[in-house]
């Protein structure tokens, strides 16, 4: 659609620069990207919007970040480097940051000429506040039928909740997931994991791709509705139907599954350690592995349905054995067996993984104070190769220079001319 904006860009972050020593990085290259040329406009902070953006960067979007004077709220999250957010970086790596004003009439319209020149817009504010500033999609939707404006909320554009506002914890509490998530007997916990953050910014992304490919085709574009909490309970499809297959409310149930067994984590010997046998055909290998015939042969667990039923009991039984050894003779008896694996892994151990490695999911980031750290890159591979990490992530305004000279402020609205 429109060759990328280059000037303002900084050193050590285009393509095929090798910024770590002895570092390959096998990357498709900028021009194959299937979002090469695209133009997004992000009014975005914290997780849920920027993560929308950064996918999209991810595929080769050019994505101007707006950010208030103060910069978004991320920045200030630990841990810091001089002053700069690590958490910051992981959302926003391959953009251009621009700092505005939107109480400034000037720094209004630059924003106004940046949504005219671009193809998507993505905004996380509630409900009206984009109109409020003149920067709504009513207000752009007549001159620029083609526009993509996509607005993640916590409830939603319309509805007796639009106007509250959310956080990650907040709905999952709302969505039902601190409902299913801890120990029978426990108190209510979140998922570790701000799922109901980046679930909704894994649907922004999808719709916003999804609906380019009618623009393309020749459609007309559209406002994007992208509630958390609907995207909260629509990843909750097995826990949602079977409330409405049963009408009962789904429970805690710890690391088991309420219908697979033997499904969880399971204490050895000097630990914990997982399996998922999902099938009878793993659950009579895992019977081979822990030498007990007779669990074949024990009505309680003749099918799935029955060890689900029974999973308590089985549990019992199967930690009778696993207390025999530690965790490293049964991930290697499991995994000679074909039974799905795995270690309890901290953070730690999980990105020391081999596969990690061998995907090259870890790269090199540069801070803009010129530290060096890494990051966990996009985990897709288009025909055997990674995503480019193109754009260290930026310091605030750093491209204000560069996004000003492009539109220069002034006159009436109109669609900007873009770069050949």
């Amino acid at each position: 659609m429109h060759a990328p904006l280059r000037d303002g860009a900084k050193a050590g972050s285009q393509p095929g620069r090798q910024r770590f020593p002895g570092i390959q990085m096998h990357n498709v290259s900028e021009k194959d990207l299937p979002l090469h040329g695209v133009r997004v406009v992000e009014f975005c902070t914290v997780a849920a919007g920027p993560f929308c953006g950064m996918l999209l960067a991810d595929m080769g979007a050019e994505v101007v970040k707006v950010e208030p004077p103060d910069g978004d709220t991320l920045r200030q999250w630990p841990p810091l480097s001089n002053g700069f957010s690590e958490n910051f970086a992981s959302l926003n790596r391959n953009k251009q940051s621009v700092a505005l004003n939107l109480k400034d009439p000037a720094d209004v319209a630059l924003a106004r000429q940046l949504i005219l020149d671009a193809d998507v817009v993505i905004e996380n504010n509630r409900p009206g506040v984009m109109d409020r500033l003149g920067l709504g999609y009513a207000s752009f939707c007549e001159h620029k039928p083609q526009l993509l404006y996509c607005s993640v909320s916590a409830y939603g554009q319309s509805g007796p909740r639009a106007g509250e506002g959310g956080f990650d914890l907040t709905i999952q509490a709302a969505a039902g997931v601190m409902s299913v998530t801890g120990e029978p007997d426990g108190a209510p916990v979140k998922c570790g994991v701000p799922l109901a953050d980046f679930a909704s910014g894994l649907y922004a992304a999808f719709a916003i791709a999804s609906a380019l490919a009618r623009v393309r085709a020749g459609g007309a574009g559209s406002h994007i509705d992208v509630p958390m909490y609907g995207c909260t309970l629509g990843i909750a499809a097995l826990q949602t139907s079977e409330y409405f297959g049963t009408g009962k409310s789904p429970v805690k149930l710890g690391s088991a599954h309420p219908r697979n067994a033997p499904y969880q984590a399971f204490r050895a010997a000097d630990g914990y350690f997982a399996i998922a046998a999902g099938n009878q055909k793993l659950w009579l290998e895992v019977v081979k592995v822990v030498e007990l015939p007779a669990l074949a042969a024990d009505a309680r667990f003749a099918t799935t349905r029955d060890r689900a039923a029974n999973q308590v009991a089985l549990k019992v039984l199967l930690e009778e054995r696993f207390a025999g050894a530690g965790v490293a003779h049964w991930i290697t008896a499991f995994n000679a067996a074909g039974v799905p694996h795995a270690r309890i892994n901290d953070y730690a151990a999980a990105l020391d993984d081999p596969q990690v490695a061998h995907m090259e999911w870890v790269q090199p980031l540069t801070l803009p104070d010129g530290r060096q750290t890494r990051t966990f890159a996009s985990p897709l591979r288009f025909d055997g190769q990674g995503l480019p990490i193109r754009r260290d992530p930026p310091a605030l305004g750093e491209h204000n220079d560069a996004i000003r000279a492009r539109y220069p402020v002034g006159g009436a609205d109109h669609d900007t001319p873009r770069e050949a």
